[in-house]
């Protein structure tokens, strides 16, 4: 095979995966007119979804953000059998169903649960509540952030943090000084691509928490009511807002931002 014919396998390949992948995408945002979307998103339930979704989304990420970057950093440094360990466990919830991990999820905090009536002794509700808006959004997009961090650590140049612990930097020290200034990008990569898993979530949230309806869920409730049309202006939003996070996620990567 030479080196032409072997070539248009490769841009013959690319081709098709844009055209699967995008093409789908470029006929939606075609069909729907900007005034349909915008009219669509200045209705009363929509803003209020989109509400949910943004705060419970951020929520859940600034939780995953604070446990999952320092505990990435701690995985970086362990041994790799070990790391590999952890890290397995932690993807687990990124390969359930979504309706699974809802399930999962109502196992522990609902009503019938020990969890969800020890909490219910103290007025603490999970199941239908904002609170649990957020439980599942974390479930779903949390070990992103962890497994991200982690691999953005691993992959520093160990001297810098040995070069410090010599001059007596303790372990916190090197952490905020050193790994986290160098590891930014990456990390914050990650970030954003748990925020956007999370703001897009709907089997998990549908099972814990139906109300108050989060943006996926008023999603699906115009599709069962209106039909295809009336639900083809809110995945024009979340079109929109995935292609604004990717291309963020580009610029921290390339230090543009």
């Amino acid at each position: 095979m030479n080196r032409s014919s072997s070539g248009a396998i490769f841009v013959f390949a690319l081709g098709i995966l844009m055209l699967a992948m995008v093409g789908p995408v470029a006929a939606m945002l075609l069909s729907m007119p900007p005034a349909g979307v915008l009219e669509a998103f200045s209705a009363a339930p929509a803003q209020n979804a989109l509400r949910t979704s943004f705060l419970a989304s951020l929520c859940a990420v600034g939780i995953a953000s604070v446990l999952g970057i320092p505990a990435g950093y701690e995985l970086a440094h362990r041994p790799p059998h070990f790391r590999a360990l952890i890290l397995f466990m932690l993807a687990l919830p990124l390969a359930f169903p979504p309706v699974a991990s809802g399930i999962v999820l109502l196992n522990i905090v609902g009503a019938a649960s020990p969890l969800g009536a020890w909490l219910s002794r103290y007025g603490i509700a999970m199941v239908d509540t904002f609170a649990g808006v957020v439980l599942a959004e974390f479930f779903v997009a949390g070990s992103l952030v962890v497994i991200t961090a982690c691999a953005a650590f691993k992959n520093l140049d160990p001297a810098y943090e040995e070069s410090a612990a010599s001059l007596g930097a303790s372990p916190w020290q090197r952490f905020r000084r050193i790994a986290l200034p160098l590891a930014a990008p990456n990390v914050l990569a990650g970030v954003l691509l748990a925020w956007l898993r999370a703001i897009g979530e709907y089997g998990a949230t549908s099972i814990v928490a139906y109300h108050p309806t989060s943006l996926p869920v008023a999603l699906y409730v115009s599709l069962s009511g209106s039909g295809v049309s009336a639900a083809l202006a809110l995945s024009y939003g979340f079109a929109v807002l995935a292609a604004l996070v990717v291309a963020l996620q580009w610029a921290v990567r390339r230090h543009v931002v």
